[in-house]
């Protein structure tokens, strides 16, 4: 087949994008199809109407060269002044032509950009086939203010906690109704960036700027203390459970993509009961906000063997230290395997409604 995977974008997960375009291009060419790895915000030549008739015959020298992941956020507006057109449009030169050229589009996007179910939309209303689950379960997803409303709504435990707006802040701790500790961090965003931890009042204004830093909007929730797990989920079937130990602090940015921060266990050692409650829960979630083909899943494991549901991802990691290759590894499944295993679920969803 011919494919595009699709990386980069605006978001602050921009780095994170291009290493899992990378690797899921790579396997992908070894499953045997012509794979072109594309940037999104910066397109594909100097000009739209380009001639692209026989571009999927050259896709590699077609491809971006990716990096790496860099140890800080991207700078935005620098990467904004490199695009040469210099358009405000996310679609970069000749992106739009090229997926409809392709027989499906690997989204490998993270973050607000990708993931907040815009992308979809757009490529739903040009006829463009696409991996993961569909415009209005990823904007679902996205929103952590809406999505702990559905888990609330559904039965999946989930920490108490608030959402919000910059226009309407509560600069004073006791306003929110929570208790000390708490978790501040932003409504939308992804890969732990913006996150603060908050342990006393003089801590809260500081999280709340930084949150705010990064979206309008911002969530405040009880901090549980436990153990950090995640499990992903495949056509509404859930994957062995991941621990995850960081080093040091939490699980944020630095310790999910800089190797050797971050004990990852899988299978978890836990309890098979407690094993067993997680997968459900987070099939449970895949159910309620409509993830159809795949998604991750992020528990917290307090004490008293409670179980709580942090947030749903729609376009999980597929870098060298992300969760869900290492789960699919566990059961057997090769990272081959499961980029093609995404591709097929993806096309069957489309043969479904012709």
């Amino acid at each position: 087949m011919n494919i595009v995977v699709l990386a980069g974008g605006l978001s602050s997960e921009r780095d994170v994008s291009f290493a899992t375009g990378q690797n899921v291009a790579g396997a992908l060419r070894k499953n045997g199809h012509q794979v072109i790895l594309l940037d999104v915000f910066m397109g594909y030549g100097d000009e739209e109407g380009m001639d692209l008739s026989n571009v999927f015959e050259h896709s590699q020298q077609a491809s971006v060269e990716v990096s790496g992941i860099s140890k800080e956020e991207p700078d935005l507006a620098a990467v904004k002044k490199m695009r040469k057109d210099q358009s405000d449009c996310f679609f970069g030169p000749n992106v739009i032509a090229l997926c409809r050229k392709a027989d499906i589009v690997f989204l490998a996007l993270h973050g607000e950009n990708g993931e907040n179910g815009k992308v979809q939309a757009v490529f739903d209303l040009y006829g463009i086939k696409y991996t993961g689950t569909g415009y209005l379960s990823s904007a679902l997803a996205m929103d952590k203010g809406l999505s702990k409303k559905l888990f609330e709504q559904n039965g999946i435990p989930t920490p108490k906690g608030i959402s919000m707006k910059k226009s309407e802040c509560q600069w004073g701790f006791i306003k929110t109704g929570l208790t000390l500790p708490c978790v501040v961090k932003p409504c939308c965003g992804g890969s732990s960036i913006g996150v603060s931890i908050v342990r006393t009042e003089e801590e809260y204004e500081k999280a709340l700027q930084e949150a705010f830093r990064w979206e309008e909007e911002v969530i405040i929730e009880d901090y549980i203390e436990g153990r950090e797990f995640s499990v992903a989920v495949i056509d509404f079937s859930a994957l062995p459970v991941i621990e995850i130990a960081p080093l040091e602090g939490f699980y944020d940015y630095k310790n999910k993509y800089a190797a050797g921060n971050t004990v990852e266990t899988c299978p978890a050692n836990i309890p098979q009961e407690i094993a067993g409650k997680m997968q459900r829960c987070a099939e449970d979630v895949a159910k309620a906000l409509g993830l159809d083909t795949y998604s991750r899943m992020d528990f917290l494991l307090d004490g008293e063997g409670d179980i709580y549901c942090l947030e749903a991802n729609t376009l999980p990691g597929m870098t060298a230290t992300s969760l869900i290759p290492q789960e699919a590894q566990a059961a057997g499944m090769g990272f081959e395997e499961l980029c093609e295993q995404i591709i097929q679920i993806s096309l069957r969803k489309y043969r479904r409604t012709l």
